[in-house]
């Protein structure tokens, strides 16, 4: 059926109705007193969103672009750079720091696995002249669905004298981020995962210990300069021309997600992820990630059943039922699919997804108690 398209993919993610007829307005001026008005909105909610006092700026760019953002304000040729990779995200981390010029050490561990702090520490602790200036980190790696406890490599950073630089592109909006309360030094996002818009839009917040590294470095970015930013900010405007509309969509956005409240958000996205990985249980399918502790509350990566393909699954997904999953990347690709549950996902939209999942497995032969996914979100959501 036409303009039915769902999407149970990491990003894009479903846009509301009322964002999207927020996006359709007419630009204004973005030098304009009426546009300040909307940016000074936007940004005091941000602060909430990423529960920080520190100001958050608003690039027209992907998540990746936010990436750049932190290291090009922090990094000096030589520098020394922790990269932890859980996954593709954590990997662009090292990609993005030696283009700066870093040497880049990596702490890396096998796809689905989740940083172990005891091993982050004895890391660590060998660099006892204290090189290590600044540690990257993935909170929910996109790729795999494996959540890194950042509140607590954080600390160890932080108690290291190093910088911690998080990305929170599918985590901010979705999963609890105390960017204060765990001392995140740096934490990006991106627009079009939890925050319900379409992409376009990446932010990024940086604590006064990031700030004094940013003021060291010799050759900050030009368009994602923080003091740039900050100066604009604490101004209600922008540096450079912005995504107007982009902004407006953002402004309804966030309405919506202060009237729905953060703990609300949070215990939503949790409990849709959990329904999501019984359901694929009891149809008996593998998960990559093994473990809930260590599951993202935005994607969910599943192995598909022994004889049937990953793009058999996508295709009867799409084509029966205009229902759009994800596939793996890279190494991953064929061997996984994802589903994700983050942004303007409902109780609703999993039962539709999991029921459709059922028949889509069906449909290719295989074998499992017809009802046992359902039965297992119903049990999970009532």
């Amino acid at each position: 059926m036409q303009d039915k398209t769902f999407l149970m993919i990491p990003g894009p993610t479903p846009v509301p109705e009322s964002v999207l007829l927020a996006m359709a307005k007419h630009p204004i001026g973005h030098r304009s007193n009426d546009f300040s008005d909307i940016l000074k909105e936007v940004y005091a909610d941000l602060k909430w969103v990423f529960q920080t006092k520190n100001e958050v700026f608003i690039y027209a760019a992907s998540g990746t672009g936010a990436m750049e953002a932190a290291l090009s304000n922090l990094v000096n040729q030589g520098d020394k750079v922790l990269c932890l990779i859980i996954g593709n995200f954590g990997a662009r981390w090292s990609k993005v720091a030696q283009s700066r010029g870093a040497v880049v050490e990596k702490l890396e561990v096998e796809m689905g696995e989740v940083i172990d702090p005891v091993i982050l520490q004895g890391v660590l602790s060998k660099d006892v002249k204290k090189e290590i200036k600044i540690v990257t980190l993935t909170h929910s790696e996109t790729s795999t669905g494996a959540k890194n406890d950042i509140k607590t490599l954080c600390k160890i950073i932080k108690n290291h004298g190093a910088i911690s630089v998080v990305d929170g592109v599918t985590s901010v909006g979705c999963m609890d981020v105390k960017t204060d309360e765990w001392g995140i030094d740096v934490l990006v996002s991106g627009s079009q995962k939890g925050f319900m818009i379409p992409p376009g839009l990446a932010f990024l917040t940086a604590s006064k210990r990031a700030w004094a590294i940013h003021e060291k470095c010799l050759y900050p970015s030009f368009y994602f300069d923080w003091t740039a930013h900050k100066k604009a900010v604490l101004e209600d405007t922008t540096p450079w021309t912005p995504a107007v509309n982009l902004i407006f969509a953002l402004q309804a956005a966030l309405k919506m997600m202060k009237e729905e409240g953060l703990e609300n958000i949070y215990s939503r996205h949790k409990k849709l992820a959990l329904g999501l990985r019984k359901a694929c249980r009891a149809l008996n399918l593998e998960l990559f990630v093994k473990n809930d502790e260590n599951a993202s509350y935005a994607i969910t990566s599943i192995y598909p059943p022994k004889n049937i393909s990953v793009p058999d699954i996508r295709k009867v997904f799409k084509n029966d039922f205009d229902i759009v999953v994800a596939n793996g990347q890279n190494q991953l690709k064929d061997k996984i699919f994802r589903m994700g549950t983050l942004g303007f996902v409902s109780e609703r939209d999993l039962i539709t997804a999991v029921g459709s999942l059922e028949a889509v497995l069906l449909k290719l032969g295989h074998k499992f108690e017809v009802g046992a996914g359902i039965k297992a979100v119903l049990e999970t959501l009532c």
